[in-house]
């Protein structure tokens, strides 16, 4: 079945109710929170307060002797019984000599070198007796210089880190050809250049990190139940890299998960450290992050400084791009960290435009720091906010409105070939932008502008017109870049007697309504109710091995491994239809649920198909086995490339620089949508993070010390309902040419394409103030203090293109 037959069936573009939403309301979701062993012990993790420390010594004996102690490891316990946390994926410099990549401890082991590292652990009978004993054990630490900045690291004067990276830089990657964009630039009529910074985030989930951790002796077996998105891959990343054990005698079970955003795809040393200790104490062992602790520990996002220039012929068609960006990564490798700023963050900055030649140099290095790994988007958010920052600089430039900058660039002819790798199917990004400049009236914003400095306020407009990569594939070609595990998904469709379904699925849903989207994909097929499909994920017991959820990659990936376990029914299941009508395979039609001869009246539903597999009196045992019950998996032949432009119309308090957002449209390309609703949700949720980074959120450390200065929701500002203007939404259909669903993807987008939209509008409105450059986030006091550096001198005001014939910016120098 092809992608535009799939799209026509009964199901497909419902707006139906999550069906998960029902125990989520009424209290009765199950997290790992909620799980309460037999003889559980609860564990808490002595922490560093220092960012670079030897330890010196560390004296448990007073703590071990406290009421309810079961007991204390400390790096001195593992050192030798296990391995460190890995890394799931290795870059090469361009020598082809690998990434350095120092030991990541589970338990500290002669230094620490974050705050917030891991020092011991404590095991009691309490939650409140593990953290008296906690407070009880000194340690002697020798404190040693921090290198905390990603700009001080970059200068390689600072103290080293890790003895295997003595200048703490992991790796240097290029892609592209140097020479080539190097010619381009000396042919070139103009050349714009920007500096900027992709700020540092902290994910925040609602629900934090839990694990609880169980050992039985009778079949030498461990449990684990935690907060995670992918719990096979935290299961093989366990067993075979860390604690040596065979992987099917460890269970992991990810239940309900209170929200991701990437930070719950990693293996965290609190998950192997519980699994490892509840053999050695025969007890089940409970941890609960507390907030505080997961500002300090869960991996964060972003933090990129970076140099780019365009250079552009005489009418702003651009010939080349270059970039240098300097990325840290903390002060350990985390799962997925290394790929985040090359191979998901470089192959995007083609974006939507047609640039022949693109060259980029990263350098990633370690600092005092949190590890720096995947957040919502990973690597593309930050290749978006660079080229829609300098698209509209160019425009800016050239004197051309951000609009019209875009068209002249846009990719038009499909499939189309970046100089960065990755080659696009299909889109069409003329037909997005439109239908956003439709649904955010830009023809009016010249009035409102009007009306905002009547008031005292400035009004600026901003565009990002952004690409993303989903669904990482092929496995083939992400292990010839650096991956260490596949990237493909699984997918079990079990049909019961009476012709209900449950299906498998190695994909995890935290929050993206699998239970509801997957259960419409499969009773679009089968023509049955939605509510006779039940969805199963999150338990390498029960499910084939699955990647797991990230990239926007479930419906994708994981549904279009459904759909193939879906063919091998139908394909049985018209066989047993054929024997039933005294007919041949060939000749069987299935639609709607029902059964056909071709070119005859007779007709069988699903449901008496599904119980002659079973009570099969009537039924070619010759030829088929009883039961109807298959399996695929799904390897991907090619990302996907969700597309969209995003418009956001900012107001800015002249006296106070209070910034607001006035008006945001979000125009996308998702390919066929299954529910329209569950993506509206998922756009919005989106908007909101990227609106968050762009005015809000900035994670900072202290950079002496090391300290973490935003530590809680008193210092690190999280976005609320009524930082938002209801958001205008539409989506525009271009289906994936090269999976059976025709999806791309809609998760991540709105983490995407806001941030530069914002900022673009935060520029435009301080334009007539001189203001020249901008980074996140534009919060009231930063916006302030650009205003007052900012000149309102005539002559060095900036001059606007007629808005006669596009109304959309105006120069920024």
């Amino acid at each position: 079945m092809g992608a535009s037959d799939f799209s026509k069936l009964p199901h497909i573009g419902e707006a139906i109710r999550r069906k998960e939403d029902v125990r989520f309301l009424t209290g009765a979701g199950n997290y790992t929170g909620d799980v309460v062993l037999a003889n559980q012990a609860h564990a808490v993790f002595l922490r560093s307060p220092h960012a670079h420390a030897a330890i010196t010594s560390i004296d448990t004996a007073a703590a071990k002797q406290m009421p309810g102690v079961v007991g204390i490891f400390t790096g001195a316990d593992i050192d030798g019984k296990m391995g460190g946390l890995p890394c799931g994926w290795q870059i090469n410099n361009p020598d082809g000599s690998p990434m350095k990549e120092p030991p990541h401890p589970i338990l500290a082991i002669g230094k620490v070198r974050y705050v917030g590292d891991h020092v011991a652990m404590v095991v009691a009978e309490t939650v409140e007796q593990a953290r008296n004993a906690a407070e009880a054990i000194v340690v002697e630490y020798d404190v040693l210089p921090a290198v905390v900045s990603l700009v001080d690291a970059a200068k390689k004067t600072g103290p080293a880190i890790h003895e295997a990276a003595p200048d703490n830089q992991c790796y240097k990657w290029t892609l592209g050809d140097k020479a080539q964009v190097d010619a381009a630039f000396e042919k070139a009529a103009h050349v714009t250049k920007l500096d900027l910074v992709n700020n540092r985030l902290i994910p925040n989930p609602i629900e934090p990190r839990v694990a609880v951790a169980g050992y039985n002796r009778a079949g030498d077996e461990y449990v684990l139940y935690v907060a995670n998105q992918n719990p096979h891959v935290e299961r093989l990343l366990m067993t075979a890299f860390v604690l040596g054990l065979p992987e099917h005698k460890v269970r992991v079970i990810a239940p309900d998960v209170g929200g991701g955003f990437g930070s719950k795809i990693f293996l965290y040393a609190e998950d192997v450290a519980l699994t490892w200790a509840s053999k050695q104490l025969n007890r089940n062992i409970k941890w609960t992050a507390e907030r505080s602790e997961c500002f300090l520990s869960d991996a964060h996002g972003r933090d990129h400084v970076s140099h780019a220039e365009m250079a552009m012929d005489q009418n702003g068609k651009f010939l080349a791009m270059r970039v240098h960006t300097d990325a840290n990564l903390g002060a350990y490798l985390s799962t997925f960290s290394t790929a985040v700023p090359t191979i998901l963050y470089a192959t995007l900055l083609a974006g939507q435009y047609t640039t022949p030649e693109i060259y980029v140099e990263v350098d990633a290095w370690f600092t005092n720091t949190a590890p720096v790994d995947a957040y919502r988007g990973a690597g593309r958010p930050e290749a978006t906010y660079l080229l829609e920052r300098l698209v509209t600089r160019c425009g800016w430039e050239m004197g051309l409105a951000q609009d019209e900058i875009r068209r002249r660039n846009f990719i038009r002819d499909w499939p189309y070939q970046t100089p960065v790798a990755l080659q696009y199917d299909v889109g069409d990004y003329e037909a997005c932008m439109k239908r956003a400049q439709e649904l955010a009236e830009v023809s009016g914003f010249d009035a409102r502008r009007a009306e905002s400095e009547k008031n005292g306020k400035l009004r600026g407009i901003g565009y990002s017109s952004y690409i993303e990569a989903c669904g990482l594939a092929p496995s083939n070609i992400a292990g010839a870049l650096g991956a260490r595990a596949g990237l493909f998904e699984a997918g079990e469709v079990r049909v019961h007697p009476t012709g209900s379904v449950t299906v498998f699925t190695g994909s995890h849903s935290h929050g993206q309504g699998h239970e509801t989207t997957f259960a419409q994909v499969v009773a679009a097929r089968l023509g049955i109710p939605v509510e006779n499909v039940d969805i199963v994920h999150g338990d390498t017991g029960r499910i084939p091995f699955g990647m797991g959820t990230y990239g926007s990659r479930s419906i994708s990936v994981g549904g279009a491994a459904i759909m193939r376990a879906l063919d091998k029914i139908e394909a049985k299941a018209k066989k047993i239809a054929a024997h039933l009508m005294e007919a041949s395979d060939a000749d069987i039609d299935f639609t709607g649920g029902e059964f056909s001869v071709k070119g005859t009246d007779k007709k069988i539903p699903f449901g008496q198909v599904a119980l002659t597999a079973y009570v099969p009196h009537n039924y070619p045992l010759d030829k088929l086995e009883p039961g109807l019950n298959e399996t695929a998996f799904y390897d991907p032949t090619n990302f996907t490339y969700p597309a969209g432009t995003y418009i956001c119309e900012v107001e800015i308090d002249k006296a106070t620089g209070e910034t607001r957002v006035d008006r945001f449209t979000a125009v996308d390309d998702f390919g066929t949508i299954i529910n329209p609703m569950i993506v509206e949700g998922q756009v919005q949720g989106g908007i909101v993070q990227g609106i968050g980074q762009a005015l809000l959120e900035n994670c900072v450390y202290d950079n002496e010390t090391g300290q973490l200065l935003t530590g809680s929701f008193m210092d690190y500002a999280m976005p609320r309902a009524a930082d938002f203007p209801d958001f205008r939404l539409d989506t525009i259909c271009t289906p994936c040419t090269h999976n059976p669903l025709g999806t791309k993807g809609c998760g991540e987008a709105g983490a995407i394409g806001s941030p530069p939209a914002v900022i673009n509008a935060v520029l435009d409105a301080l334009a007539p103030l001189g203001v020249k450059d901008f980074d996140m986030p534009a919060t009231p006091a930063r916006v302030w203090e650009a205003m007052q550096r900012g000149s309102t001198t005539p002559e060095q005001q900036p001059q606007t293109p007629s808005l006669a014939a596009s109304t959309q910016g105006r120069p920024a120098v």
